[in-house]
């Protein structure tokens, strides 16, 4: 599929190994959170099979859970690169559009996280690159995203008002059909008191990208509606975002529903930035470099936070204020508990008691833990970030009272 031959390749699978190393150290960082945990022990989908597959092979820990996520963010990177072949006019673009896209907020968030968007990403690319290799729509993949996700309905709407400007009958039937399919199998939901969050989305949309990439891409994806040429990924694009968009004026929309289909047309705001770069002289690119310099400082930063985000526990008053906060300490105060011989408790926080059930603590009534200091209380445990303590749990024991 991809030549291990030219310099080009072998950073480019350098660049991927050490991101897919990191992202293994980090994974380590993160607890499982409650949402992830409701999916661990209560759903039935796809996301519920692939982390109780893995934690079977590799035990309950938390790079277990998130491995079979790392590794669709793995084949996510190569589809990306793959298609992305004779694409640009040089190979060193086509590198650069991939290293970004790897290292894309969004992007490296969604490998992380127990939830559909890196599958959602992986499978479109999938499609698109059979698309690219035999240009021809792969009828069976959509029919199986059908049973994957309700996001697909995206797609589906996609290729519809794609179908319509292509004229490609077979096509606008089965994408209405499968639409159709979709909402009734996942439905819609509109329900709730109206209210705009407009700016929300926008705010979500530029951490996503980095706030600067993302005005680009905005700018890119209407100069190329206006005067480019509209293809299929730049349908895939707009109609995710706008719909995404206008939804948004009334209700609060899961962004993990639109977003991978934002970020996997990527390569065409990178094309057209080159493309105006180098149509103008030499003297008249200082713009475009200082914007890509601001905007790559944007994106590194973005991804260091996204990372390494403890430390910002020092700066911060309130623990719960931070972004991660549900992401961490679970899978500590498990370690201390069972440090203590506590494997059986009760908790006023229901949350992080279905949260340590995923390492091995499970509900009894001889312990009570609480983050709240009661009156009297047995053992006290800190909870620190580099020797700094953010937390402390309390540990009651039942059976004196």
């Amino acid at each position: 599929m991809i030549s291990l031959k030219g310099w080009h390749n072998y950073l480019f699978f350098t660049f991927l190994t050490l991101i897919v190393v990191a992202l293994l150290f980090v994974s380590d960082t993160l607890s499982i959170s409650y949402k992830e945990s409701l999916t661990y022990f209560n759903d039935s989908s796809l996301l519920n099979k692939l982390t109780h597959f893995s934690t079977t092979i590799f035990g309950h820990n938390n790079i277990a859970l998130r491995i079979p996520f790392i590794a669709f963010y793995a084949l996510s990177c190569i589809l990306m690169y793959v298609i992305t072949k004779d694409y640009f006019k040089n190979e060193t673009d086509r590198l650069l559009c991939a290293l970004l896209f790897m290292v894309l907020p969004g992007v490296v968030s969604a490998s992380l996280l127990v939830n559909n968007a890196v599958i959602v990403i992986f499978c479109v690319l999938l499609y698109l690159y059979y698309y690219k290799i035999y240009n021809t729509h792969n009828y069976f993949l959509l029919i199986l995203f059908l049973f994957i996700d309700n996001s697909f309905a995206i797609l589906y709407l996609t290729l519809f008002f794609y179908s319509l400007k292509k004229r490609e009958n077979l096509l606008l039937c089965i994408s209405l059909v499968l639409f159709a399919l979709s909402m009734y199998i996942y439905g819609f939901d509109s329900g709730g008191k109206p209210k705009g969050h407009f700016l929300d989305t926008i705010t979500i949309y530029a951490s996503i990208f980095s706030p600067i990439i993302f005005l680009y891409y905005i700018y890119a994806m209407y100069r190329i509606g206006i005067k480019g040429t509209k293809t299929i990924y730049w349908y895939i694009s707009i109609v995710a975002l706008l719909f995404s968009l206008i939804f948004s004026f009334r209700q609060r929309i899961l962004i993990e529903d639109f977003a991978p289909f934002v970020v996997i047309t990527f390569p065409l705001m990178m094309k057209y930035f080159f493309h105006t770069l180098r149509i103008r002289l030499p003297q008249f690119r200082y713009k475009h470099y200082n914007m890509s310099y601001t905007a790559l400082f944007l994106l590194v930063l973005s991804v260091v936070v996204i990372l390494f985000n403890k430390p910002l526990y020092l700066l911060i008053k309130n623990p719960e204020d931070h972004f991660a906060y549900k992401y961490h300490f679970a899978a500590d105060i498990a370690q201390h508990l069972k440090k203590n011989n506590i494997n059986y408790i009760d908790s006023d926080n229901y949350k992080l008691e279905n949260r340590l059930k995923f390492y091995g603590i499970k509900n009894g009534n001889k312990y009570f833990i609480t983050l709240t200091k009661p009156a009297v209380y047995m053992l006290e445990v800190p909870l620190k970030v580099m020797d700094k303590k953010v937390l402390n749990l309390y540990v009651v024991n039942l059976d004196k009272y």
